[in-house]
């Protein structure tokens, strides 16, 4: 697992950044659903260890912030082209969280041109730590490889119980299995998969089997 050290990523910021925000218009995040954080700014991510219906929500707002306000530079799923850092490399601790915070709060300015705007009072720290916990989870390059075949025939059937039923059970917990041995490029002890996501599709009393496939489907699709 390759975390990218602070000093290597604050050189990468430098030189990656040249060209990145300009004007572009930070896009307001929903974090209502999300346990108010105080007013001071936090050096650690409050969402980390907040319980699995905190952490959870936290990714989904985090997902939908991120890739409204930063995927433009810093890649989709935070896979960066090059233009900008790869975040996913920031490790998931409170070293990399300093970091993280005072560079969204204050954004980044290169020869007096902004190259990464001051999302701090647009957006506020809610919306920050719900895009750290989103970061912190993406798994690191070539996590799903081995695993990439059994999900796809995994999808396959979810695919056929979205049309004639089943049982969820043994999918589930193969889901599960896989999703624990994902590893995050963070650090991060759980990855935010496509297995992670298509096995809590399938828990609880009404399993959506489409839903599941899809999301195998999407985040296969993106790992490549």
């Amino acid at each position: 697992m390759k975390r990218l050290p602070l000093a290597a990523l604050g050189l990468t910021l430098a030189a990656g950044l040249a060209q990145a925000h300009g004007d572009v218009a930070p896009q307001a995040v929903d974090t209502d659903a999300l346990p108010d954080v105080g007013e001071e700014w936090l050096t650690e991510n409050p969402y980390r260890d907040a319980g699995p219906e905190v952490w959870q929500t936290a990714i989904e707002i985090g997902d939908s912030g991120y890739n409204q306000n930063c995927a433009r530079c810093h890649g989709l799923g935070g896979v960066s082209g090059g233009l900008a850092p790869d975040l996913r490399f920031l490790e998931a601790e409170e070293y990399g969280d300093e970091w993280y915070v005072e560079r969204f709060q204050t954004g980044y300015t290169q020869n007096g041109i902004t190259k990464m705007p001051a999302f701090g009072d647009l957006l506020g720290q809610k919306a920050a730590w719900a895009i750290r916990t989103y970061i912190e989870t993406r798994p690191d390059d070539g996590a799903l490889d081995d695993y990439t075949p059994r999900l796809k025939e995994i999808r396959d059937t979810l695919d056929e119980m979205a049309a004639s039923g089943g049982e969820a059970g043994p999918l589930l917990d193969e889901l599960t299995m896989i999703s624990e041995q994902i590893e995050t490029a963070s650090g991060a002890p759980i990855a935010d998969s496509p297995a992670f996501r298509a096995a809590n599709l399938i828990s609880g009393d009404e399993p959506d089997f489409k839903a599941a496939a899809e999301a195998l489907t999407i985040g296969l699709s993106a790992a490549h």
